[in-house]
């Protein structure tokens, strides 16, 4: 049996006008979401988890779910869990994180499997008749989508980084930055904004377009320093001689017996194209002598690839507007690509017209010790000869 259960409680309830500005007095009730297939496509080279074939042809080439350690993730960073009533749904839709942290919750929703966007949508109803403040989602732009359209404007949500895409601005920089989100909401002390969801047509990503657009808007708690903002598009008129003068010296510094591992972007495109090849340009490649040794891999072939030419480098170019060099779009460079590569041999290139769309480089790695790792000033290359010292916090 699936459908919503109704909350008892003797926690004070507020009227729905004041939404949004919790005072610190007050039991605030968190609604918890986990889209347990988000995510799933990427490590694989999918892109994405929008429908079942491609969520089964994920799961047969050895994706494995994440979203609910990333909510775990979110959660622990919780500062006020005493002043706040949970409520989720049993599995894998909430109540495996919650349970995780030995976190008492109450069940509103009885779920059945698989999952889908319509129980996504329903688990949202079932908060909105049970008064909730605020809900915390796990997922993608799809997933923000879906609460979208059983939410709208009525209450704010908290965006735990979990999918392949995140376009939107309704998302933390990082699960860790969304539980502080999250704790400055029930404190008090966030304002709430409308921010942009954004989707892209899966299927046209995987064929390397990108086609996205404005759905609506969704409240969030704001804070610059935690919250992404909305990808952006780099325009300017020398942005394609920026472009092309970068790709000449990336092919210059290019060394002969080094395996050099392509992320997406047109940025990295260009670069193919000065070496007289056609990249993926949504995936990660695999170049070595100048020459691509094999386009659109997935981490277990880069893991491989680096064991037959264990000199790599990888080459990223951050995500315009949002900084991100790792954890968007390019999940193939996990955590364990990374380390075993090197971070001393991370490349990070940038046109400066991109560069100027963000103040800071962002890593979402998925391995926090990875990320802060990277933490600090690093050199980011802009032209010929031509470095900027970049902080990435």
């Amino acid at each position: 049996m699936t459908g919503p259960v109704s909350f008892l409680s003797s926690t004070r309830e507020r009227p729905l006008s004041q939404i949004g500005q919790p005072s610190i007095n007050d039991i605030v009730r968190v609604g918890v979401i986990v889209n347990p297939i988000a995510g799933m496509g990427g490590s694989v080279g999918l892109k994405g988890t929008d429908g079942v074939e491609v969520l089964e042809e994920a799961r047969r080439r050895g994706a494995r779910p994440s979203a609910s350690q990333r909510m775990t993730k979110a959660l622990q960073t919780v500062s006020s869990p005493a002043s706040i009533d949970f409520l989720s749904c049993d599995g894998e839709m909430g109540g495996e994180a919650l349970r995780a942290l030995n976190v008492p919750f109450v069940s509103v929703y009885r779920t059945s499997t698989p999952t889908s966007a319509a129980t996504t949508r329903q688990l949202c109803e079932a908060f909105l008749a049970n008064k909730v403040d605020v809900v915390i989602f796990a997922g993608g732009d799809g997933t923000a989508r879906d609460i979208l359209d059983a939410i709208g404007l009525r209450i704010p949500v908290v965006g735990v980084p979990a999918g392949v895409k995140m376009h939107s601005a309704a998302f933390a920089v990082t699960p860790q930055a969304a539980g502080r989100l999250l704790s400055e909401f029930v404190e008090g002390k966030a304002d709430v904004r409308e921010s942009e969801v954004m989707d892209v047509d899966e299927e046209a990503f995987r064929h390397g377009r990108l086609s996205a657009r404005l759905y609506g808007y969704l409240l969030t708690p704001c804070d610059r320093e935690l919250v992404q903002p909305i990808k952006g598009e780099v325009e300017g008129p020398d942005l394609e001689s920026e472009k092309e003068e970068l790709a000449e010296q990336i092919v210059d510094l290019m060394e002969r017996g080094t395996l050099y591992i392509l992320g997406p972007g047109t940025t990295l495109a260009t670069v193919a194209k000065a070496l007289g090849s056609e990249k993926t340009l949504l995936g990660v490649d695999l170049f070595l002598n100048r020459s691509i040794l094999e386009k659109d891999v997935t981490e277990r072939r880069i893991l491989e690839a680096i064991i037959t030419h264990p000199h790599a480098k990888i080459v990223v170019t951050p995500i315009g507007s949002q900084g991100f060099i790792l954890g968007r779009g390019n999940q193939q460079l996990s955590p364990e690509v990374v380390r075993r590569v090197g971070i001393e041999n991370i490349l990070i290139v940038s046109t400066p017209s991109k560069l100027s769309t963000f103040w800071s480089l962002r890593s979402d790695s998925g391995d926090p010790d990875l990320d802060s790792l990277l933490k600090g000033y690093r050199k980011v290359l802009v032209g010929r000869g031509r470095w900027r010292l970049v902080p990435l916090a």
